[in-house]
């Protein structure tokens, strides 16, 4: 696996519950590998190659599609819920008994789904740019936000840069440089469907939708947690990071300033700098 980077790891198909899912798998494989759940409307290919060979530097570093996603088969299931044991299935039958999960967005809810269901597979998690189940807006963005992700750019990947990052000077350099990264990769990932974009919606809205003040399902998440956010988060407020770390029994915290709602893809460096850190912690 060492030999693969981010832009030359083969993308590889694994049979679990009748589905064939595709992932890229590389790194070093002596220490627990970290599973990267990725955000609404994401394939394969949107995931920071600064990052993901920031990680694989010293740990297996897997990129999956979970059910219905671009080069996966099937249909995009309607829940969370569903999500999180489709992807417990992917893990497994890469022959794994423990991970550790880094989720972004709509990923950080599946993550916290998959360690509810599956304390045994998940290690550590690290949530970016996420919220609790039934948390502040969460699957319920502003009008404003809504559209962003319905225009349509000359370099497609350009639509990031508002919903991603904020809209300051700094924030937007930092976006175009990680739209950069992402392009870069040759051999492209199929692109996601109207099917995968509407259940991923009706997925979302249902988890935010299932109200609870006192948080009690995140009791059930015993793994350590990093959180982590940008101080302004518009698709799901920045106020859902506090939430986590308040009520997740064993989490820690950090915002990272003149950022929205990519925060880690602004700040890679210091992002794998934390999460290292974080992740090694015995």
């Amino acid at each position: 696996m060492t030999q693969y980077t981010h832009g030359t790891a083969p993308t590889q198909f694994v049979e679990a519950g009748g589905i064939r899912f595709a992932y890229r798998r590389f790194g070093a494989p002596e220490r627990t590998p970290i599973v990267f759940f990725q955000h609404f409307m994401g394939n394969l290919d949107d995931h920071d190659p600064a990052l993901s060979d920031g990680f694989a530097a010293d740990r297996e570093v897997i990129l999956f599609n979970n059910t219905g996603v671009a080069s996966t088969s099937g249909l995009v299931p309607e829940t969370i819920e569903q999500m999180a044991t489709d992807a417990a299935a992917f893990i497994e039958a890469l022959g794994l008994a423990t991970v550790d999960l880094l989720g972004h967005s709509m990923g950080g809810l599946v993550a916290q789904e998959l360690a509810i269901q599956r304390p045994d597979l998940a290690r550590r998690l690290v949530l970016v740019g996420t919220g609790p189940k039934g948390g502040e807006r969460v699957g319920q963005p502003s009008r404003q936000t809504a559209e962003l992700f319905t225009k349509t750019y000359p370099r497609q990947q350009d639509m990031w840069l508002p919903i991603l990052f904020a809209p300051t000077d700094t924030s937007q350099k930092a976006g175009r440089d990680y739209v950069d990264r992402i392009v870069a990769r040759k051999d492209r990932d199929e692109p996601f469907s109207e099917q995968s974009v509407l259940a991923q919606r009706t997925a979302i809205g249902a988890y935010g939708a299932a109200k609870d003040p006192a948080y009690r399902i995140l009791t059930s998440i015993t793994a350590p947690v990093l959180v982590v956010n940008g101080t302004d988060d518009i698709v799901i407020p920045t106020v859902n990071s506090y939430i986590l770390q308040q009520f997740l029994p064993n989490a820690q915290l950090i915002i990272y300033p003149d950022a929205n709602h990519g925060a880690h893809f602004q700040y890679p460096d210091l992002f794998l700098k934390h999460t290292r850190l974080f992740l090694d912690e015995q």
